[in-house]
């Protein structure tokens, strides 16, 4: 959980893999939980919700400074969207899946 939420933390220019990655490390770490009795930390629906949280703010501030980027560059924002909708649709993803996972642990 520490090496997500320090991921999360990184800049605007984190690569689309690196997205890809913190999603799937998410997503072992919950299943290894799920299909496992062994002495792990168990994902609660608290750590699925403080990332769900992260997600949504890391995606606002990618928009935000690639927005303020694409404007000191002159750059039309038409052009800056279309470049950053393949990892906007990765992260949106995520965030229905993380979303779908805390879901699931609430209703039990």
């Amino acid at each position: 959980m520490r090496k997500l939420n320090h991921c999360l933390r990184a800049t605007a220019t984190t690569p689309k893999t690196e997205i890809t990655e913190m999603a799937e490390n998410l997503e072992t770490k919950a299943s290894e939980t799920q299909d496992s009795s062994l002495d792990r930390e168990a994902v609660t629906p608290q750590d699925i919700a403080e990332v769900i949280l992260e997600f949504e703010q890391y995606r606002q501030r990618l928009i935000d400074e690639m927005t303020t980027v694409a404007q000191k560059a002159k750059l039309p924002k038409s052009k800056m969207m279309a470049r950053l909708e393949p990892e906007l649709a990765q992260i949106d993803a995520t965030l229905e899946n993380l979303r779908t996972q805390h879901a699931a642990l609430t209703s039990n």
